[in-house]
């Protein structure tokens, strides 16, 4: 792989997995991310653990036909609309997907938007008894009432899991504490970054502290990334500071992977809206570390994630 140019499949296919994330189970490491083509929503790659150079396409675990199950009666179960006699589909962007080992269900997490506009601002759920198949819907909506975009999720080292999501027209994050089968939300936490305008979140935890990575809200065009760090995720945040260049390498903060005691910065190379779109490709970088504990990254065009 090298950085900004297409990424084949094991069958030579472009890999579809934008704004996405990685999920180690069972020997394997699941990639999930965005594909926008034909009625699909979220598409899911797998690789040996020990690999992590040959992805392997699994399917779409979410489309416009994907079942839907009630789990609560106020949640949308909407996954497309018609209007003027033509169905039409909605968005479902970041999508994240976390393992629960007490209900042993795989919950997808995402943000939802209802295709014409941003205007829905709704977070959405879905789950399974597999990573790569068998994933039901179980609607959007907006947490506390409140408008939630660009997300992402964290399990923290005492096992709590966390929703995190831009609010407010992306003015602010809000952290929200899931439920225990991880199915909604169970307590707003707090807020953070007031009037920032923070999107694209990415959180880990290293020595102790708990670091965020995120990106300003330029539309489609990249900017300087920004870290963040705290001692746990409700805890107080400290101050934004400069991640990468003034473009972050010409990419948007997607997660971070932990590969044993390594970090790996994973961001997606944006094309653009529209057609553009599809052209879109990733940026690895191996998250370093200076004699403080602070992060920090450096350009290569090959990376040694998919490449070693």
């Amino acid at each position: 792989m090298r950085n900004g140019q297409p990424f084949p499949d094991t069958d030579g296919n472009p890999i579809h997995a934008h704004g996405g994330w990685m999920l180690d189970y069972d020997g394997y490491v699941y990639w999930y991310g965005e594909d926008r083509r034909e009625n699909w929503y979220v598409s899911v790659y797998r690789s040996p653990a020990d690999d992590m150079k040959h992805w392997e396409f699994r399917g779409h675990i979410l489309t416009t036909d994907t079942l839907y199950e009630e789990t609560s009666a106020r949640f949308d179960p909407r996954l497309s609309w018609e209007k003027d006699g033509a169905v039409r589909k909605v968005n479902i962007e970041r999508p994240k997907v976390l393992y629960n080992a007490k209900t042993k269900k795989f919950v997808l997490w995402a943000h939802y938007e209802n295709g014409e506009n941003y205007l829905e601002a709704r977070a959405c759920v879905a789950s399974s008894d597999w990573p790569d198949r068998g994933f039901v819907y179980h609607g959007s909506f907006n947490p506390f009432g409140e408008m939630s975009r660009d997300c992402t999720v964290h399990v923290d080292s005492r096992g709590d899991a966390y929703f995190v999501s831009a609010s407010r027209d992306n003015a602010d994050l809000h952290i929200y504490r899931l439920t225990e089968d991880y199915l909604n939300v169970d307590e707003w936490v707090k807020s953070v970054y007031c009037h920032e305008f923070r999107e694209a979140p990415a959180l880990f935890e290293k020595d102790g502290r708990t670091f965020m990575i995120s990106s300003y809200c330029t539309g489609w065009a990249p900017n300087q990334g920004k870290w963040c760090s705290a001692d746990s995720v409700t805890g107080r945040w400290g101050l934004l500071r400069n991640f990468g260049d003034k473009t972050t390498f010409v990419s948007q903060s997607a997660f971070v992977r932990r590969q044993r005691d390594r970090y790996w910065y994973v961001g997606d190379r944006w094309m653009g809206g529209g057609p553009k779109y599809f052209e879109s490709t990733y940026v690895v970088l191996e998250i370093q570390f200076d004699g403080e504990g602070n992060p920090f990254i450096e350009y290569t065009d090959e990376p040694e994630l998919f490449n070693g």
